[in-house]
């Protein structure tokens, strides 16, 4: 009776192995199954984002006091002023050209007869005494407002050149003269081109206005040609089209140069400015071609 239970225990016990060895086997079988799904999964490519749309070119407005456009304006107005487009030589320029502001020279046309002159050899004669020119100083303050060359003469001419050439009060000399043209012409004129709205090209026509004309209120002045631009058109930082307000403000000046027999050929807004405006050149971008006096020249870049 044992022996037949142990039989019987023996039997069921193999069963119950078997049926447990088959469910694990289909369990790995099964198992490997998945896995194998898993992998052909995991290797399956993933998408490919779609590329993001191209973003348009941001435009960098170029102003005028960016060294390379400061340089174009000095050698647009060393054309008109001095012939050439070398404005770096021009330090050492002097003559009386007959306008009644009695001798001008320098890089823009200092005059013995509006200050500015007057000016420059004050601040050179501080950062350099004893130069050539510091012996003038009474003079200068003695014609300023006139056309009188008296206690100057060419004496004081040979000075200015002297004091623009190689030695030890060339830096001083050339530096007096840039620190006049920035503070009295060029950044007022490009502050306030800016504050209108004025691109490059404006910024350059409202400094050689400056130049030409001076900084002053009076309707021959820089002040009352704006003041008659903008009786005609509105800056475009008024909401006016930047086009037609350059357009007035160059009639403007015209006018005011024709005004003056000496200011009577008006190619510096006829054949320079006015080609670039008509061209839509507003950022003055090169290559630059124009004429003054008749003079052809070119900027390249």
């Amino acid at each position: 009776m044992v022996i037949l239970r142990k039989v019987i225990g023996v039997a069921v016990l193999g069963a119950t192995l078997a049926l447990v060895s088959s469910g694990t086997a289909d369990a790995a079988v099964h198992k490997k199954k998945k896995t194998a799904h898993a992998v052909h999964v995991a290797k399956r490519k993933k998408p490919v984002p779609a590329p993001a749309p191209a973003r348009a070119p941001v435009v960098t407005r170029v102003s005028l006091d960016d060294p390379k456009r400061k340089d174009i304006a000095m050698q647009l107005v060393s054309s008109a002023e001095n012939s050439t487009l070398n404005w770096r030589a021009q330090y050492a320029y002097i003559e009386d050209i007959g306008d009644g502001r009695g001798y001008t020279g320098g890089i823009i046309g200092f005059c013995s007869g509006t200050g500015d002159m007057l000016e420059v050899v004050t601040a050179y004669t501080a950062k350099a005494p004893g130069n050539p020119l510091a012996a003038y100083l009474p003079a200068l303050r003695a014609v300023n407002g006139t056309a009188s060359h008296a206690g100057l003469g060419a004496g004081f001419v040979t000075a200015w050149k002297s004091a623009a050439a190689d030695g030890p009060f060339q830096a001083a000399f050339q530096q007096a003269q840039d620190a006049e043209r920035d503070r009295v012409y060029f950044n007022p004129a490009v502050a306030q081109a800016k504050a209108d709205g004025l691109r490059a090209l404006g910024q350059f026509a409202y400094y050689d206005a400056m130049v030409m004309h001076g900084p002053g209120n009076d309707a021959s002045s820089f002040g009352g040609i704006r003041k008659a631009a903008l009786a005609k058109a509105k800056t475009p930082a008024q909401g006016g089209d930047e086009t037609a307000y350059l357009n007035a403000f160059l009639d403007a000046r015209k006018a005011a140069m024709l005004t003056e027999e000496a200011h009577s050929d008006t190619s510096r807004v006829d054949t320079e400015q006015r080609v670039f405006l008509n061209a839509g050149n507003l950022d003055l971008n090169p290559p630059l071609s124009w004429k003054t006096y008749g003079d052809s020249y070119t900027i390249n870049g």
